[in-house]
Formats: C-alpha cells, structure tokens, sequence
C-alpha cells in the first residue's frame, strides 16, 4: 500500500473522530506513554505481603553499571553468609568479581578469535563476537559460578566500590576498543604466516596489558584479607589473613555446583526436559559451559517454592522492563495498559516473542518469598529483591504477579536437591548447542 495524501487525510480524520483517541491523545502527550498507561485501581491493594518470607536484607545499588547477574548471586550468596554467623548485614565484593570476569572474559575473547581464523572479518558470527555485548558487563550464573569457584570471595570491605565499578560505560568502552585492536592484529599475524605458539605469546602480552587497566580501573584484587563483623549480638567474629578461596570454602560454605540454571523457552527448537549450551558464550576458559535444562513453567514455579520454603533465597532472570511500574514496585501485566491507551492487542505469546526478538532475559533479580495458596496448590505473587537501590519500587523490594512470571520470567537458580531424577538426567546428555545469538544466549545487564 502507497501512503498517498488522500490515504493521510483519512487516517487523520478517523482518528479525530473517536474521542477516546483524543482523552488518549492529551493524556500521553502531556504525561509520557508510561504514566498514561498506568493502571489506577492496580495499586490500590496491599499486596507487600507474602505468607512465604525470608528476612529482608538491605537492598543493594548496582548504580551505572549492568552487573545485576553479580548483585543477585552475590545477595543469594551473603544470605547464606548472614544465616552462618548470625549477622544483620553483610556486603560481598562486586568490584572483586567484575575484576576477574573482565579479564577472564578478555582473555576467552581472545582465544576465541585464535580459534575462529578462517571466518570472515563481516560474516555473521564474526560481527556478533565483535559486537556491542563484546566485554560487557552482563553475564550468565554459571559465568560467575566459574570466577568464584576459581578465585573466591571477599568483603566489600577488602576490594570497595571504585569510580569505575559504579560507573563502568567508559571502561567497558576502552577495554573494547584495546580487544578489537588486539583481534585483527591477531588476524593480521595469521595472515602473515606467524605460527601458533608466536600468535599465543601476542595473546599473553595482550592479556597482560588488560589486567593493568583493570588494575588502574578497579584497584588491586587482595590476595588475603582480616574477615572481620559482629553478629546481632554484638559478639566479635574475626578470622585472621585468610585467602579469597578460604572464605568461599569456609565461611561462605555454598557449594556452586549443587546448583543448575533451568530456563523457560517454550519455541518449537527447544524441546522441554533436554539440557541447552549455547557456542561462544562463557568467561573462564577451563571453565564449566553455561548450562540450562528447559522446562515448562510449572516446573520452575515449583522448584522455586521448594527452594523458598527451605528459606534459600531464589537468583533469577526475567525481561525487566516489560509492564514494569519502577516506581511503585509492580510487575504486573495489569499495571501498564498500553493496550488500552493505543486500542490495540499486542498479542504475541512467549514463544512468538522470543522468535520474534521482541523479548527476552535482561535482568537479574532474587526472590525472596511469595504468596502461596496450599489448599488451591496456587502463588499469586512474588516478593522481588533488586539491585536498583532503596528509592526505586518499595524500597527496594518489588512485586511480581504469576501471570507476569508465566511470561516474562526465563530463568532460575535452583539446588539440585529439589529437582526430580526425571529433571537431573538432562544433565547426563550431551547438551544441545544453541548458535551464539540465540534469545537463550542474551546476558542480564539491565541497570
């Protein structure tokens, strides 16, 4: 259809005619697409209380930065640390951890350029490895699993908060640039017949290189440290010198490994109860691959209420920013009715979604109780802890119903102990590649 200037008359006449367009009309444009949108009678109800609920735990900030995967292990990860000793608070490390997956990330790009030589500088897979997420701060669980099974935890305290790690845009952009220089001279060197082992020493110097930014950038990773607090009783807890490793093994005392990722993605090349890797993705390179097992949704809610009613905190990821009222705490497909201000369904179901690109994981977040009907066997509702600190939704915490759950919610972090053999034995087969784009491929970083 050719829009013509008759055609343009007759839309703007059809829409001036309807006085809803015109209520629409003022409403968006005076107060933005968002505040029209917003459901009034929605936030009307008391619904911050969940009769499944772990104790609250002061919300984090990952302020400018799109380490929130971090924020959720390391807030799960400190729970275990409070329960341990008795305290009221505790905070673990992010700049520590942003450290090593930087420059264990650096150092995977690398060698996955050594390894991809013979494709094209403009193919599709090349394009995607140089892209914008190349060195990001988004990430995977089991990405972080592999940095903190290989170099440990530490307070906050022993590696703070720097400029850098708060607000990490330029870092990230000066780390891309220096990796997409070192690619195409490794490129280049290929090229020009230099042999593997003198390409692998290009790649030493390089790495070396990117640790001193990160050393300029982000400060100095101890290797030991005083472990020192005191618990609500005011008792004195102190543990002298003790390396990363050792505070993992020994205070901490979270094995990573009883823990697997299971995903929802209901698309018809994804069949449900087999294990997914996805090709390209990952940090550490003698690392564990990023795994998950596909499941229908019903299973994740039930691995999730078991897991809460152990009283452990639940990691999970989700597409954020969908029917999101950020200032009232809600995720709701009810709070934002853009259908109702435009007139129009928006009616895509998940997998069409996620076929379409038009959804996908972007943030992770941690449950910390829901609302549980056990005669009806039935969660109305999600207790949500963020990491945007306390002046976003309820200070801090959020609200997620189970309809947005159902269609907006991806993964979750869920001990093994809770899952069924029918569930585990997907992680006895060969799991089943997905190409480097795929929507299961897409990496939390929402700030």
């Amino acid at each position: 259809m050719k829009i013509t200037l008759e055609k343009l008359q007759e839309l703007k006449n059809n829409f001036s005619k309807d006085r809803a367009n015109r209520v629409a009309q003022n409403a968006a444009t005076t107060n933005g697409i968002f505040k029209a949108s917003l459901h009034y009678d929605n936030n009307k109800t008391n619904l911050n209380e969940f009769n499944i609920s772990l104790k609250k735990t002061k919300v984090a900030d990952q302020k400018k930065s799109g380490r929130c995967w971090m924020f959720a292990a390391l807030n799960v990860m400190r729970y275990k640390l409070m329960e341990n000793y008795n305290l009221d608070d505790f905070k673990l490390s992010k700049n520590y951890t942003l450290f090593f997956d930087k420059l264990e990330r650096a150092n995977y790009f690398l060698n996955t350029i050594l390894n991809t030589m013979d494709e094209e500088v403009n193919g599709r897979l090349l394009s995607h490895l140089m892209s914008t997420d190349l060195l990001s701060d988004g990430g995977q669980w089991d990405m972080l699993k592999n940095i903190i099974n290989k170099y440990g935890l530490v307070p906050e305290y022993a590696m703070v908060e720097s400029h850098n790690s708060s607000n990490t845009a330029l870092l990230d952009e000066y780390l891309q640039k220096l990796l997409r220089n070192d690619a195409m001279e490794l490129r280049t060197a290929h090229k020009n017949g230099k042999s593997s082992s003198e390409l692998e020493k290009m790649v030493e110097a390089y790495v070396e290189e990117i640790f001193k930014v990160l050393c300029i950038s982000l400060g100095t990773p101890p290797e030991k440290f005083d472990f020192e607090c005191r618990d609500k009783d005011n008792k004195f807890i102190s543990y002298k010198n003790i390396s990363p490793q050792e505070f993992l093994k020994d205070h901490v005392k979270m094995n990573l490994d009883d823990y697997v990722s299971l995903i929802n993605s209901p698309t018809k090349d994804k069949p449900f109860y087999k294990s997914y890797t996805v090709k390209y993705l990952g940090n550490v390179l003698e690392g564990n691959p990023v795994t998950y097992i596909n499941l229908p949704i019903e299973e994740l809610k039930k691995a999730v209420l078991n897991q809460l009613k152990d009283k452990e905190p639940v990691w999970f990821g989700c597409d954020v920013t969908q029917f999101l009222d950020r200032d009232n705490g809600r995720m709701d497909l009810t709070s934002v009715r853009v259908d109702d201000l435009f007139g129009i369904d928006f009616k895509m179901d998940k997998a069409t979604r996620l076929d379409a690109h038009e959804s996908l994981m972007t943030h992770a977040m941690v449950f910390m109780g829901l609302n549980y009907d056990e005669k009806e066997n039935k969660i109305d509702r999600y207790k949500v802890e963020n990491s945007w600190g306390e002046d976003a939704g309820c200070k801090g915490f959020y609200v997620m119903s189970d309809e947005w759950f159902d269609e907006y919610l991806y993964q979750v972090l869920i001990n093994k102990k809770h899952l069924s053999k029918d569930i585990l034995k997907a992680l006895d087969e060969k799991p089943i590649e997905l190409e480097p784009w795929d929507p299961m491929g897409s990496l939390a970083k929402f700030s």
